[in-house]
């Protein structure tokens, strides 16, 4: 038997065994009976006062979920729905005795904030997704896509409904229309769906449900209510358009002799978003010559690993529906937590070559790749298929640059189409799923440009998840493989690239191919977990990836070469006790092995997070980090002993019902050299002056000082010379917000960030023996009579065998790094699904070889920085064929 069919063999023994212990856990499931409404439909006002309305009952029985579980609520919910052929109605009465206590927070959509109802929608009565449609009461609209039995809310999904609220003696009213075109269900005669109502009740920070489900029961969506009573409804072939025009004008900087930056620039653009109803179950979205000038910068940030930063997603586009395509390969939070099939962000990325030039001259260079168009599919069929179809194509990007006159062009990114599958199928009523992923990455290379990149990168995934026992214990299994063709250079560099560095001296389980023209690599992860339960919970596996996978075509990948087994176990107290309102004390162990099962980490912690009855949350913990082996810190040379880290952290918050939430969070890295440590301090605070307005101020500070931070490696026959140097680095900035709604569909936004950064180097050194067992042996720090520095040319130079003479040299690596990124946005949803923009971003960036950190300084220096401003005007209209 070879170890595939003990693979298959083991898998089959957890399902069949499973299995046999399964408990139906059945649910007495409540039901409500809705009708067709009369001769006419109700009108969205908020006051239920038609006819119609009467003639079905009145839903209620709510009962608390949080923060006293199982008890009455402290205020009474009743709800009613009705439907005609094309739209479904729901009315909710929260009734209030002290009206005058309701909270009307004026919020964007999706804010969540205030009091608020919600009706959960499980029309495809599949158990595991369901669609949310939350109204708080100042009228603010929230809508989700539930996915996951409920682990996945997608708050960026946006239907098209309609709402209306009134407060009044009795409490305050939501009236419902909710198109039937907005949600997906089968084709039938008769429909029962799953249904939910949740309560907020804000003052006192409760939840009330209709349907109870118990805190400590695994699942939301498979544990509903039922709606029965629709009969003869259709969705209708949807299409819905939305066209956008475009006028921005940039201010920056005008560079005498670049006819590139004459300090002013105008650009016009159109577009076009779609939504085709291409059945019931599935939708497909296109887009053509996407503009997303609206959307919030990314935090500014100094980077000194060897790895990519990961940044979020923030482009509508990408983000709704993302959790079906999201194959992220390890749970959790940690150091492997990003690394995915799909990460959005590939699409539309900043070319992929920078030039060099010779002096004098001046280049334009694109900022990034455009998107000519790209079309989405998404939906779920009647068996149980949930299918998600992706394709993207970007332009070929060429630079332009100048030499007096003289022009030339560069190409700097090749036209390329991204693709993407995901298939997922469920079992025994969501209670087993099995799924596979592929993308795949194409690149029309030129001759010019064969040798920067792979031609072709495809990657595939497998991944089962399996409940037993109502649900409470679950096995995961995930399984990925990419192989990737290109030229010997091409492969050469994704083989010496920071994920891998195959280059390595003392890595003798990978071997470096000049002549590879492909490269391929397996990883994956398996969990055994329990998730439900009054009190303990645990997770126990594994991760892996081999040295030759890479996903960085079309995913995210930070390192290669790991094996990381871990054990996560949690004790929890969900209900009230004492002066807390719930308790969660954690702990974690982990460690981490290359694939000639050297030993790279090894760690643990423990952790505690606590909310008291007045609302405050607490919480902290301590880590230990071994003795760590980085294949990554002498970029390409051999791997390198770290000291052991103790760490410690600690947060808090305040009410956040409050007019006014403060925070802390406190971090601390102390190393055992004696010497490398960090700290980090964040307060914040939220001001709410009033319904419609609120305002916030995080500041933090982080203190960084490492004894072995690479600085440079000079390529030398026959040893290269790895320098590093004892950093100490101060970094401070702040994140500003604001946000004025005038109307729930007229708001004001602002995002502005300072960052300033300085790091000084002083006990410069070599690294000349990267394994030794004592912490000294590892490097040779530079004497005085072996270094010196040359001001007017700002380089190091160092004379290792003190003969008078040059034996190599450096440049200075001190730095000040200073940037303000901001955005300013007036958006006005003028009708339901058609919106202006109004937007103001302005950067300021610069960066200095000083190193002296100086708060007030730097910020001056920051703000006498010339800005790059765009204002940019959009509109879009919504219309449906």
């Amino acid at each position: 038997m070879n170890k595939y069919k003990i693979v298959l063999y083991l898998l089959s023994c957890i399902i069949y065994s499973s299995a046999l212990f399964a408990e139906n856990g059945e649910i007495e499931r409540k039901q409500y009976q809705t009708i067709k409404a009369g001769p006419s439909s109700p009108v969205i006002d908020g006051i239920l006062d038609e006819l119609t309305w009467d003639l079905v009952e009145w839903g209620g029985d709510f009962t608390q979920r949080s923060p006293n579980e199982g008890s009455a609520p402290s205020q009474e919910t009743a709800f009613k729905i009705l439907y005609d052929n094309k739209n479904l109605y729901v009315g909710i009465r929260a009734f209030d005795a002290s009206p005058d206590s309701i909270v009307q927070r004026m919020c964007r959509r999706d804010g969540f904030d205030g009091d608020w109802v919600e009706i959960n929608i499980d029309s495809y009565h599949d158990f595991r997704t369901a669609f949310s449609f939350t109204i708080n009461a100042a009228g603010v609209k929230g809508d989700e896509a539930i996915t996951d039995d409920g682990d996945n809310w997608d708050s960026d999904w946006n239907p098209i409904w309609y709402v209306k609220t009134q407060r009044d003696s009795l409490g305050w009213t939501a009236e419902m229309k909710i198109p039937f075109s907005q949600l997906r269900f089968a084709e039938k005669d008769d429909h029962v769906w799953g249904i939910q109502f949740t309560r907020r009740l804000y003052r006192k920070e409760e939840r009330s449900v209709w349907q109870f489900i118990p805190r400590d029961s695994r699942g939301w969506v498979n544990r509903f209510g039922e709606l029965h009573g629709l009969k003869g409804i259709s969705q209708s072939r949807r299409m819905e358009i939305l066209p956008y025009t475009m006028l921005s004008a940039e201010t920056f900087q005008k560079e005498e002799g670049n006819p590139f930056a004459d300090g002013r620039l105008y650009h016009a653009d159109i577009g076009l978003d779609a939504k085709i109803g291409i059945t019931s179950d599935l939708t497909m979205d296109l887009t053509i010559n996407p503009d997303f000038g609206q959307v919030e910068a990314d935090p500014s940030e100094v980077n000194l690993t060897a790895y990519e930063t990961f940044f979020d997603e923030k482009r509508p586009f990408f983000i709704e529906g993302s959790s079906l395509l999201d194959n992220s390969i390890t749970i959790g939070d940690g150091e492997f937590s990003n690394d995915k099939l799909f990460y959005s962000r590939r699409i539309g990325r900043p070319p992929g070559y920078s030039p060099d030039l010779d002096d004098d001259e001046n280049i334009d260079m694109p900022d990034k790749s455009t998107i000519l168009g790209a079309l989405k599919l998404i939906g779920k069929t009647q068996k149980g298929y949930s299918i998600g179809v992706l394709n993207a194509v970007t332009s070929k990007e060429v630079a332009e640059v100048d030499l007096n006159g003289q022009r030339r062009f560069i190409d700097v990114e090749p036209m390329s189409n991204y693709f993407l599958g995901r298939v997922l199928k469920d079992f025994r009523g969501g209670q087993t799923t099995f799924g596979g992923m592929v993308t795949s990455t194409y690149r029309q290379l030129t001759d010019e440009n064969r040798d920067l990149m792979p031609r072709s990168a495809t990657t595939g995934g497998l991944d089962l998840f399996h409940q037993w026992k109502d649900r409470t214990y679950n096995f995961t299994l995930n399984l990925v493989y990419s192989h990737i063709q290109g030229s010997r250079e091409a492969i050469m560099e994704t083989q010496t690239a920071s994920p891998r560095y195959y280059q390595r001296p003392d890595a003798d389980h990978i071997t470096l191919d000049s002549t590879r023209t492909a490269l391929s690599g397996f990883g994956g992860s398996m969990y055994l977990g329990k998730f439900g339960g009054e009190h303990f919970q645990f997770l126990v596996g594994g991760t892996w990836r081999s040295p030759g996978l890479e996903l960085n075509d079309m995913g995210f990948l930070r390192r290669a070469d790991v094996i990381m087994p871990f054990v996560w176990v949690q004790f929890r107290q969900e209900k009230p006790f004492s002066v807390f309102r719930q308790v969660y004390v954690n702990f974690n162990q982990w460690g981490g092995y290359n694939f000639g099962w050297e030993t790279l980490f090894s760690g643990g912690n423990v952790n505690l997070n606590a909310q008291f009855k007045n609302q405050w949350f607490i919480g902290g913990g301590m880590a230990y980090n071994g003795r760590s082996l980085s294949p990554s810190a002498l970029r390409g040379g051999p791997s390198l002993y770290f000291p052991s880290i103790w760490h410690e952290w600690f947060y808090m918050s305040t009410d956040n019902r409050k007019a006014y939430q403060l925070s802390l969070n406190l971090s601390h890295d102390n190393y055992t050299d004696q010497i490398s440590r960090s700290y980090n301090i964040s307060p914040g605070v939220l001001v709410r002056p009033n319904d419609a307005f609120s305002f916030s101020l995080y500041p933090f500070y982080n203190f960084n000082r490492n004894n072995l931070q690479y600085v440079e490696t000079i390529e030398s026959d026959p040893d290269n010379h790895y320098v590093f140097g004892r950093i100490k680095q101060k970094t401070m900035g702040m994140v500003i917000r604001f946000t004025y709604c005038i109307t729930p569909d007229l708001t004001i936004q602002f995002y502005g960030m300072p960052f300033v950064s300085a790091g000084t180097y002083t006990h410069l050194k070599e690294i000349t023996n990267s394994r030794a067992e004592a912490y000294e042996d590892r490097f040779y720090t530079f004497p005085g009579e072996e270094i010196s520095y040359l001001e007017e040319d700002e380089i190091y130079q160092i004379d290792a065998d003190r003969d008078g003479n040059k034996d190599y040299s450096f440049d200075k690596p001190d730095f000040n790094f200073r940037q303000f990124r901001s955005n300013l946005v007036i958006r006005w949803e003028y009708t339901p699904g058609s919106t202006l923009f109004l937007v103001w971003s302005q950067n300021r960036t610069e960066f200095e070889n000083m190193g002296d950190f100086s708060f007030g300084g730097d910020m001056k220096d920051l703000f006498d920085v010339p800005p790059h401003n765009v204002i940019l005007i959009k509109l879009n209209k919504w219309f449906s064929i």
